[in-house]
């Protein structure tokens, strides 16, 4: 398991191919990549804070879960902190598993956990301001649907 919330940008391809290589008993890699999102096009910057430690903590403890919930090999998660512009790579989920069911359906919990209860917070900023990114009904109940599964 790698847990990773860090400031610096990273390399999708060389993460996935990190993550895959050399695994001959498994049968499926998922991977994810979240980026800023400029909907209205007129996001500037998104700045992202977190609690160093209590961060990496709490995505431990999910990615944990999701190990007890499915029968996984490995697991990875990256999360940027600090001003991340439209395009830009903010997140990345990878699971490892012998089939790809139990692969797709951790990576799935995973991204839902981060959307919606992971401890960051985001401020976006436009040419009229800042505001802070405030919770998603849509992602809450995405994050519902993970309880009625134990």
């Amino acid at each position: 398991m790698d847990i990773r919330v860090q400031e610096a940008a990273f390399d999708y391809g060389a993460e996935c191919a990190r993550f895959a290589d050399g695994r001959s008993g498994i049968g499926a890699v998922v991977t994810f990549c979240g980026v800023v999102r400029n909907d209205g096009g007129s996001l500037q910057a998104m700045e992202i804070e977190h609690y160093p430690g209590m961060t990496e903590r709490a995505l431990r403890q999910i990615a944990e879960e999701a190990g007890k919930r499915w029968a996984l090999a490995d697991c990875l998660i990256i999360h940027r902190y600090g001003r991340l512009t439209p395009g830009e790579r903010i997140m990345m989920v990878a699971t490892a598993s012998a089939h790809r069911a139990d692969a797709f359906a951790a990576a799935d919990f995973l991204m839902d956990y981060l959307k919606s209860r992971a401890p960051f917070w985001k401020k976006e900023s436009t040419a009229d301001g800042s505001e802070w990114v405030a919770a998603k009904s849509a992602d809450e109940a995405a994050l519902a649907r993970w309880s009625r599964r134990a």
